[in-house]
C-alpha cells in the first residue's frame, strides 16, 4: 500500500506503506493415511491461501498458508502433455511443491532512495502458478504375486495375510491389486500385493495388463504362481515362460527380478502328476514350491522361504526404490528476455520479466512512471525502442497496459 506516517510527534515521518505477503504454495505429500487416488475424481482443484495485504507502519502482510495435498505413498506425478515423470513420492513424508504462490507487491516504503524521499509508488501482487498434473499410483510392496488369471493369487493373499480379497471361479475376478501384510512369526512381517491376472499381450495393455504391471515395478521379488491343475489345455511350464516374456516386454529389469515359483492346486491332481511337473522345472534349474491354498498345504514353508529371500536381498543392499529428496520444488521455466515490435498504434514490448514489472506497478502517479522508465532503461528496453524509431511521447504497450514514455 501507499501510506505516509504523520502524527503530532512525527509530522514528517515519511512513507510507511507495508509489503503484501506472498501466496501459499500447493504441495503434494505422500502419506500412509491415504490409500487411493479416488478422492481426486470428485475434487480435482486445489488452491492455496492468498497472502495478506501490507498495512501502515511498514507492517508486512503474512504469507499465505501452503495447501498440503495428501496422496498415497507410491504416487507418480507426471506432466500430462509430455508424460514426463516430475516426481516419485515413494516414501512417507516425501513432498513436492507443484505450484508456487504468487509474489507479494511492495509498499511505498520499499521505494525510498536518497533522491526519492516520498515515493508514491507501490506494486500489486502477482498471481501464483496454476498447473494441471497427472497422478498415478504404484503400490509399494515387498513381494508381488504374479501369474495367469484364476491361478489362485487372491486366494493366496487372503490365506496368508487376512486380506479378504474377492475370490471366484472365473478369470479376472481381481480388477484392482490387493495389498496385504503377511505375518511371518508374530514379530516379523512383509507386504505382498497380488496383481490381477496377466495374459499374452499384457505389456501392450491387453486385459489392462500395462496398468497392473506398473504396480510390480517397486517390489523386491515375485511369487510366480502357476496352476498345476490346468483343465483348458494350458501347460504349466509354458505359462511360466509366457508370463516372464510379458514382464521382459514391459520392462526388461522385471525379468531379472528374483522369483519364487509356486505350483498351486496340488490337491486336485495326483502325486505322480505333481512330481512330473516339478521334474520338468528342475531340468530348467527352477525350484518350485508345491502348495494348495485350499488345504493350506505348503503355505508356511512358502512364507518362510519368502522372508529368508527378502532378508538376503536387504543384506545385499537392495533397499527397494531409491530414496528421493524429502521436498522438491517443481518449477516451470518461463521465457527470458524481451522483444520489441511496432504496429499502427505504436510499440509493443513482450517478455515475461518486463510484462510482470508493468503488471505489478500501479501506474497512477508520476513517481511510478519515472520508476518504470528507470527500470526499462536498466533492462535495455529503452535502448531497443530507440533503435526501432521510438520518440518521446510515443505510445508503448506492454502486456495489457498502454502508456506514453519520456525519451
Amino acid at each position: 500500500m501507499i501510506h505516509f506516517l504523520s502524527n503530532r510527534h512525527n509530522p514528517r515521518g515519511g512513507p510507511d506503506g507495508g509489503t503484501g505477503g506472498p501466496g501459499g504454495a500447493v504441495v503434494l505429500r505422500a502419506s500412509p493415511s491415504v490409500s487411493t487416488l479416488y478422492s481426486f475424481r470428485h475434487r480435482p482443484l486445489f488452491v492455496a491461501e492468498d497472502g495478506v495485504n501490507g498495512a501502515r507502519n511498514t507492517r508486512h502482510g503474512a504469507r499465505g498458508e501452503d495447501r498440503i495435498v495428501l496422496v498415497p505413498v507410491g504416487t507418480l506425478v507426471r506432466d500430462p502433455v509430455s508424460g514426463e515423470t516430475i516426481s516419485d513420492l515413494a516414501h512417507p513424508g516425501d513432498e513436492i511443491v507443484v505450484a508456487q504462490g504468487g509474489e507479494g507487491g511492495r509498499g511505498n516504503s520499499s521505494f525510498v532512495t536518497s533522491t526519492r524521499q516520498a515515493p508514491r509508488i507501490c506494486e500489486r501482487g502477482l498471481p501464483g502458478e496454476s498447473r494441471t498434473l497427472r497422478l498415478e499410483l504404484k503400490l509399494i510392496a515387498d513381494v508381488g504375486i504374479i501369474g495367469y488369471p484364476n491361478v489362485g493369487k487372491s486366494s493366496l493373499i487372503s490365506a496368508v495375510s487376512g486380506k479378504k480379497a474377492k475370490v471366484a471361479d472365473y478369470p479376472f475376478t481381481t480388477i484392482t491389486p490387493n495389498l496385504g501384510v503377511v505375518d511371518v512369526d508374530g514379530r516379523r512381517q512383509f507386504v505382498a500385493v497380488d496383481i490381477p491376472g496377466l495374459i499374452e499381450g499384457a505389456h501392450e495393455g491387453k486385459g489392462l495388463g500395462d496398468r497392473f504391471l506398473r504396480h510390480v515395478e517397486r517390489t523386491r521379488l515375485f511369487i510366480h504362481m502357476i496352476d498345476f491343475a490346468v483343465l483348458d489345455g494350458r501347460d504349466p511350464v509354458e505359462d511360466f515362460e509366457r508370463i516372464n516374456e510379458e514382464l521382459a516386454a514391459f520392462n526388461p529389469m522385471l525379468a531379472e527380478r528374483p522369483q519364487i515359483v509356486v505350483g498351486n492346486k496340488i490337491d486336485l491332481i495326483g502325486e505322480e502328476d505333481v512330481a512330473a511337473i516339478l521334474a520338468r522345472f528342475e531340468t530348467k534349474g527352477i525350484k518350485v514350491n508345491p502348495i494348495s491354498v485350499a488345504t493350506r498345504s505348503g503355505l508356511q514353508e512358502l512364507i518362510l522361504r519368502t522372508h529368508r529371500m527378502l532378508e538376503g536381498l536387504k543384506a545385499d543392499g537392495d533397499n527397494g526404490v531409491a530414496l528421493s529428496i524429502r521436498r522438491k520444488v517443481y518449477r516451470f521455466q518461463g521465457e527470458t528476455g524481451f522483444s520489441v515490435d511496432r504496429d499502427e498504434e505504436g510499440f509493443v514490448v513482450s517478455g515475461a520479466e518486463v510484462e510482470n514489472l508493468v503488471k505489478k506497478l500501479v501506474l497512477d502517479s508520476r513517481d511510478a512512471m519515472e520508476y518504470l522508465s528507470d527500470r526499462l532503461e536498466k533492462m535495455g528496453v529503452m535502448k531497443e525502442l530507440r533503435k526501432r524509431g521510438f520518440a518521446e511521447g510515443a505510445a508503448v504497450r506492454i502486456g495489457e497496459a498502454e502508456f506514453e514514455l519520456d525519451g
